[in-house]
């Protein structure tokens, strides 16, 4: 490895289990140098894995609903007291639909539920840069990144109202990241990745089918986790210390793509 992080201390939420890209992204960091603090809900903790993780990279867990604020004070105020100090990194890995958990399609949304996905997926990576922010909890040149698709430009009928949630959650990458750029010398970033079999990327309506049109679709393939982790730590490093405000496609080309020969091959076969 490389010790792109040695001496870098972080937060990462949302690890689950082993297809988690927040799990890959803590396993890198841990190889790359970092100390860090890994927090998600804690019904999400009792249903992973997260404390075979924290064994293995010798990370203490804080559990943190990331919606509520007194969790969020708790958990920054509490890594700062285990870390020693202020953050270098945080990854923000949250995503959940309650429409598409309990099969409401887009056009006819339980609101009720529409309300509390974007709170867990959009409004929540606000309420973590809140803390953060007004805790001046952050070293200048820190590095804060959330996960996102490219649903939030176009249109993926199955991907249901977590398209809306995605483009709220990287217009407050932009919008929060100019003050904390302007104040604090702070990176916000959003990496909008390739689909991914994770947890909550198979719940999605036709999802292996369309990972097999996306590989098709792309130059290059999908990007895997382990890929996008190491995407996640070139962003935490001291290497990219003047990007920031950025969607960044982490997708094998499939963002730029029209057509491929492979897809078209699939229309034209006699």
């Amino acid at each position: 490895m490389y010790n792109l992080l040695k001496g870098k201390k972080g937060i990462i939420f949302g690890a689950l289990d082993e297809n988690s890209i927040a799990w890959k992204v803590a396993e890198r960091a841990h190889e790359e140098g970092a100390e860090f603090v890994l927090t998600n809900a804690p019904i999400a903790m009792r249903m992973g894995a997260i404390k075979d993780l924290a064994a293995k990279t010798g990370s203490e867990i804080i559990p943190a609903d990331a919606t509520s604020m007194d969790d969020l004070n708790n958990l920054v105020e509490k890594s700062m007291e285990i870390l020693g100090g202020k953050i270098d990194f945080v990854l923000h890995s949250i995503g959940m639909s309650v429409n598409v958990r309990k099969g409401k399609h887009y056009t006819d949304q339980n609101y009720d539920f529409t309300t509390k996905g974007w709170d867990v997926s959009a409004v929540s990576f606000h309420k973590v840069m809140n803390v953060l922010y007004n805790k001046q909890a952050m070293n200048e040149w820190g590095s804060i990144v959330a996960l996102t698709y490219m649903a939030a430009q176009r249109v993926f009928p199955d991907y249901n109202d977590m398209a809306d949630n995605k483009a709220y959650l990287e217009s407050i990458a932009r919008s929060f990241g100019y003050f904390f750029g302007r104040d604090h010398k702070v990176r916000v970033n959003t990496i909008s990745q390739s689909p991914t079999p994770t947890t909550a990327g198979q719940g999605v309506k036709g999802f292996d089918g369309f990972i097999s049109y996306a590989e098709k679709m792309s130059p290059l393939g999908n990007a895997t986790a382990l890929e996008c982790a190491d995407y996640t730590i070139s962003l935490f490093s001291d290497l990219t210390k003047k990007v920031t405000l950025q969607n960044l496609f982490h997708d094998g080309g499939f963002s730029n793509m029209g057509v491929s020969d492979a897809v078209m091959e699939r229309f034209t076969e006699e």
